[in-house]
């Protein structure tokens, strides 16, 4: 039997992964990093102090993962708000029928969110969208020892909902995602992530399988 949902922000609710990717791209080709492929791939998942030491130690930026990380949250967040000041309904990058299955799932079930975002781009993100009162806990994994793919933020998420973590369903989108609320033991809804599709094997590891989160219903849920 489920207990509660949780919830990923970026690639689930958010149309926001490119964002991530275009906004420390920019910032690594400004400095003179070396920037490839695979790095978007690396650091998705990743906390906020494992993606800026990885900044610093492999694309090679020169700059302390502490100001690397401010100056990326700095951009983002400055989107964000320009965003909301223009209107979040036409502008904010939500996904399609994101909005409407958060408020349905959560008619039934308390909700958690589990996110690798920093806490300052969490909380602006759910107050743009207005889904920050559907959300009874929310962790950022700059909050936590490890970033996704360990399992800390969603167990985390279930203790601060007080429910077992094998009592919990997550809805997630990409790879490390996946493995991180499988790790946790909860039960995975994959939706994945178009721009960075998790492989065969990983969604294997999802109880189901979903083409978009419009389809996400609570017999979904329950299984």
């Amino acid at each position: 039997m489920i207990d509660a949902v949780v919830f990923d922000l970026d690639g689930v609710i958010l149309d926001s992964e490119e964002l991530w990717d275009e906004v420390r791209e920019e910032l690594a080709r400004e400095r003179g990093g070396r920037w490839s492929d695979r790095a978007q791939a690396d650091m998705m998942g990743m906390s906020s102090r494992e993606w800026s030491r990885y900044m610093h130690e492999v694309v090679g930026l020169s700059e302390p993962p502490e100001e690397i990380n401010r100056e990326v949250v700095r951009r983002l967040e400055a989107i964000y708000v320009r965003r909301m000041l223009d209107g979040y309904e036409e502008l904010l990058p939500l996904i399609d029928g994101a909005v409407d299955a958060v408020r349905r799932i959560g008619a039934r079930w308390p909700l958690g969110l589990a996110s690798s975002s920093n806490r300052e781009l969490i909380d602006r993100a759910l107050e743009v969208s207005g889904l920050a009162p559907l959300f009874r806990e929310t962790v950022s994994s700059e909050e936590v020892a490890r970033g996704k793919p360990a399992p800390d933020a969603y167990l985390e998420a279930a203790r601060r909902l007080g429910v077992e973590a094998s009592r919990c369903a997550a809805v997630e989108d990409s790879a490390n995602g996946i493995r991180s609320a499988h790790a946790a033991g909860m039960r995975v809804i994959a939706i994945p992530n178009r721009a960075f599709p998790p492989p065969d094997e990983v969604l294997a590891l999802a109880a189901v399988v979903l083409e978009s989160i419009a389809a996400l219903e609570s017999s979904v849920v329950d299984g």
